[in-house]
């Protein structure tokens, strides 16, 4: 793997590049995430297919967010991306936000052969909100050392359901920075509400009638300590309904253990749909 950056848009996207040969994967990670979140993913895809994974504007290594910050902005980012770097015919895989986006994305470039959508994209209504608003408090905080933010998050993470190890804390660490004496998370809180708004202006009737290749729909079924699943089933109803072709699978993970995790339950058919996708002749 080697960590890599981009200029576009005016600013700087930074992305972890794992080599392959069978065709080219882009993951998108979820809202103030990172590229470490989709390490799973990658490592099930990683040497058979070229797998990107990326730092949205405002997050990991990549530059700060712009003043309009939303799917729409990071959806330019994305596409911009793909021409900068001359990529034909990819497989697109956003988690959570990034479902969002990158549906944005083959809405509008018709040379994507395939989105697998990892419990993203569908409508929000408040109770994502009440999910979500309990852990953002953190991101504008400052700690005195790294271990005191780990402890911090490690709380949070428990209360959610998850389980600590070893992946989970890279990906935390990667999330911070030392900054004059401190640590801080490398988001800002008001940047990521912005996101986190977007959500909510997201149209799937407009979008998904615009992606004219295959779906992959990654339900995550399981509670969230507990409260519900992020997304229920009412939440895809027209993201199901408006696109040409999906399909819908569940699993009982939750929506964080879903990237927290390796997920064997549900990794054959992400493998079997990639593999199906770039076989697919354009139309």
């Amino acid at each position: 793997m080697e960590n890599c950056s981009i200029e576009v848009n005016g600013g700087t996207l930074a992305y972890a590049d794992y080599e392959g040969t069978q065709g080219v994967i882009i993951g998108v990670h979820g809202l103030a995430g990172n590229s470490k979140q989709l390490h799973y993913y990658a490592e099930l895809l990683k040497g058979d297919y070229r797998f990107i994974s990326v730092d949205l504007r405002g997050c990991g290594n990549s530059s700060v967010t712009t003043e309009n910050t939303g799917i729409e902005q990071h959806t330019k980012d994305i596409i911009s991306l793909i021409n900068e770097l001359n990529i034909k015919n990819p497989i697109l895989m956003g988690y959570s936000m990034g479902g969002f986006i990158v549906a944005n994305v083959a809405s509008k470039k018709n040379n994507v052969k395939g989105v697998i959508l990892l419990d993203g994209a569908g409508t929000c209504t408040d109770h994502q909100r009440q999910i979500v608003e309990p852990s953002l408090g953190r991101i504008n905080k400052q700690y005195e050392t790294l271990e005191a933010y780990l402890e911090e998050i490690k709380n949070i993470y428990s209360n959610l359901g998850i389980a600590w190890d070893e992946n989970l804390e890279k990906f935390c660490c990667y999330e911070v920075g030392e900054v004059d004496g401190h640590w801080e998370h490398k988001s800002d809180e008001t940047k990521v509400r912005q996101d986190f708004q977007s959500f909510y202006n997201y149209k799937p009737a407009e979008i998904f009638a615009e992606v004219d290749c295959p779906i992959l729909l990654v339900h995550s079924t399981g509670g969230i300590g507990a409260m519900p699943p992020f997304f229920m089933a009412e939440s895809y109803v027209e993201t199901q309904l408006y696109a040409k072709n999906i399909h819908k699978i569940t699993t009982e993970s939750n929506h964080y253990t879903l990237v927290t995790e390796e997920r064997n339950d549900i990794n054959p058919t992400i493998k079997d749909f990639v593999k199906r996708s770039l076989c697919r002749k354009q139309t």
